[in-house]
């Protein structure tokens, strides 16, 4: 899936053959996984030195290949028995330690207001990652409510137009506004929101759930879990890079590959 995606290589100027594009994605992956540092990536593994995987994943975003790649995996799922659930979507955000700081990085409210970033998360109703926006920790996660839901790609795979709006979107209170339920009642949208000051919708927390347990997922990769990146570019990158391994993981369940035809 990823190989008809990615830009070729540059003309070849003088010096040492370039590392092959699958050993490149190889060491991306295994920083992802274990948390390593891009210069300790070690050698013998095969994949090249952390400086080139660093720059091929630096140009790999640029072209918007971990994007594409994404968009067409949730293609691939929503073709397969219409694995994607639009009849709700679910929204909700998670702080995580900026330990180097950089772009999009703040005081955290929840961490004695040490340096961190937000991740919010907007999924479907079965908890697959749709869209992940990544600001400073004390961004207040009603900010981002239209970004996330706007951001959300037109998603093909069944008959019809591509598809990118859900029927409901469902959010805790920190997602309480007005203006933002009009927004969302603009886009075909309804609103399922607590309002502040009042009980919670019943049983919004059984729906909700998907959300948390697909920051379990996505957090599950130890380069999120804290971040490490100085550039917002390259940390944007390996969460799109975690979104489409958390929604291949899906693509390859046993059960969902019996439905595909």
């Amino acid at each position: 899936m990823v190989e008809p995606i990615l830009p070729p290589l540059p003309e070849r100027s003088p010096g040492p053959k370039p590392v092959p594009d699958r050993l490149c994605l190889q060491g991306i992956l295994f920083v992802l996984h274990t948390g390593i540092p891009w210069q300790q990536l070690p050698l013998e593994l095969g994949f090249g030195p952390g400086q080139t995987c660093w720059r091929r994943l630096e140009r790999w975003q640029e072209a918007g290949v971990f994007a594409q790649l994404h968009r067409i995996l949730l293609s691939e799922l929503n073709a397969a028995a219409g694995e994607l659930d639009w009849t709700r979507a679910c929204v909700d955000a998670s702080h995580v330690r900026a330990k180097k700081g950089g772009a999009a990085t703040g005081p955290s409210p929840v961490d004695r207001r040490k340096t961190g970033s937000k991740h919010h998360l907007i999924t479907d109703g079965g908890g697959i990652p749709l869209n992940v926006i990544t600001t400073a920790a004390n961004v207040n996660d009603v900010t981002q409510t239209l970004a996330l839901v706007d951001g959300v790609p037109p998603v093909a795979g069944r008959v019809g137009h591509p598809r990118k709006r859900p029927e409901a979107l469902l959010g805790d209170k920190g997602y309480d506004s007005n203006p933002n339920r009009h927004e969302l009642r603009r886009r075909g949208i309804l609103p399922v929101i607590s309002r502040k000051g009042q009980p919670d919708i019943q049983g919004l927390g059984r729906l909700r759930y998907v959300v948390e347990q697909t920051f379990a997922l996505l957090h599950q990769f130890k380069r999120l879990a804290v971040r490490w990146e100085r550039r917002l570019d390259l940390h944007d990158a390996l969460v799109s890079v975690a979104c489409g391994l958390i929604c291949w993981r899906r693509l390859r369940r046993p059960a969902l590959q019996a439905r595909r035809p």
